[in-house]
């Protein structure tokens, strides 16, 4: 998998949107471009790589938040934009549109909790679990120690289990 690629899911996984993820693999790689000079180390290209996209990620999120727009309306066909796509490993899933509706509708709860999580602990969540980033490499990309890293992946995966455990109740 190229770098374009894992940068473009981190930031889908980010946003849920497919837009912003492009733009922020755009600017994460025009950032890279602009201070490659600047890496003395290349054995930390991965780390520095996803501390650029956090970066990019963080100032998305506070130009979001300062933007004073509200969203009266939610279009049926924005519906599917907000899916979040889980890799789906066994290929029998594609011939059974049961297996395929349930696989979708489990990446959509999962990606709306998710984006209940604080922002720390989302990033580190993301980083983790769906990257497959290392607790170092997560600590150099964040400029935070190991064990802050793995505490809020603790607190984080936590507070995602209450999350869903609170939908499922409320479902019912």
């Amino acid at each position: 998998m190229n770098w374009y690629t894992r940068i473009y899911n981190f930031a889908y996984k980010y946003f849920s949107d497919e837009d912003l993820a492009t733009e922020i693999a755009q600017r994460t790689f025009i950032a890279v471009f602009k201070n490659l000079g600047k890496l003395q180390n290349l054995d930390r290209f991965k780390a520095w790589l996803y501390q650029i996209a956090s970066n990019c990620c963080h100032e998305e999120q506070r130009r979001q938040k300062r933007q004073w727009t509200i969203s009266w309306f939610r279009s049926a066909s924005n519906a599917e934009d907000e899916t979040w796509e889980i890799p789906i490993e066994d290929e029998r899933t594609f011939a059974n549109p049961e297996a395929q509706f349930e696989q979708a509708e489990l990446a959509e709860i999962l990606q709306k909790a998710l984006s209940k999580l604080p922002e720390e602990q989302r990033i580190v969540v993301i980083m983790k679990e769906y990257e497959g980033l290392k607790f170092i490499e997560i600590a150099e990309a964040l400029q935070i120690s190991e064990n802050t890293a793995k505490s809020r992946l603790y607190y984080g995966l936590k507070a995602l289990k209450k999350i869903l455990n609170q939908d499922l109740v409320s479902s019912f």
